[in-house]
């Protein structure tokens, strides 16, 4: 539905204008009378970021076990890789996405948690407090101009243009069975690649909102996917990339799908 025009204006009409007042947000939502609020159809390729402007986009690194472990590195300690996706990557759920010329393209399903509130120092009994929701993302990766020296180019081996597909909704919390036991994985032309769960995180959602906010504030709106599980095209014997004319479609149980189709 219009949200602004169901609230008389009171959220809306930007979307990100809806996460500043997430509270007030939510208790409208949770008591307006909708009975009569016309419907609206679409289709997913009109669809963008369920959070379209973000003013922060963290990215957690080797944050499963086995994917740290095909990556050729230890587990983390005491605060996982943390790296920026630049804002100008952000895309919707369904998007054709063209392949750098002479990379390598990778695949890298994560979960993304949208923060609801303004966080600094807390703790991570009431971290999840601080969530708006969940959404799928995918943190597709050009493998050469990331890994090219002297030191690692993370974020802009992570921020062509439609690198960060980020969709198809936010889902809030307690819609979830189990909110830090979801299912995700994503499959290649029909093959799936990757399968996973997210009680194997390394650091967990609360624990992972928790640490970030010892160091920096986090602000309504903000993203942060909590890295991928096992299956990146790197780690494979052989490697494998993406190539032109692949379809990439990647899903979180409860939550809902991503669909990338890519060009030359």
């Amino acid at each position: 539905m219009d949200v602004a025009e169901a609230s008389d204006l009171a959220f809306g009409p930007d979307t990100h204008t809806v996460y500043a007042e997430w509270d007030g947000f939510r208790a409208w939502a949770d008591s307006a009378d909708l009975s009569e609020t016309a419907r609206m159809t679409f289709a997913a390729t009109e669809l963008g970021s369920p959070s379209p402007a973000p003013r922060q986009v963290f990215a957690i690194g080797l944050n499963y076990g086995a994917h740290a472990a095909e990556s050729g590195f230890a587990e983390p300690v005491d605060l996982p890789p943390t790296f920026t996706k630049f804002a100008s990557s952000l895309s919707g759920p369904d998007t054709v996405v063209t392949l750098p010329a002479g990379g390598n393209t990778d695949w890298e399903v994560e979960l993304v948690v949208v923060i609801g509130r303004t966080a600094h120092q807390v703790g991570r009994d009431e971290a999840w407090d601080y969530v708006a929701g969940v959404t799928v993302g995918q943190d597709l990766s050009e493998r050469i101009v990331q890994l090219r020296g002297p030191a690692p180019q993370f974020g802009l081996g992570k921020s062509f243009p439609g690198f960060a597909p980020v969709g198809p909704w936010l889902v809030t919390p307690d819609e979830l069975a189990d909110r830090d036991d979801l299912a995700l994985g994503c499959a290649i032309n029909g093959e799936t690649v990757q399968d996973g769960r997210t009680r194997d995180l390394i650091f967990p959602v609360a624990r992972l909102v928790s640490e970030l906010t010892q160091v920096v504030e986090l602000y309504p709106g903000d993203l942060i996917f909590t890295g991928t599980p096992a299956g990146v095209g790197i780690g494979r014997d052989p490697q494998r990339f993406l190539q032109p004319g692949d379809e990439l479609v990647s899903w979180i149980e409860g939550v809902g799908e991503l669909r990338q189709k890519f060009v030359e």
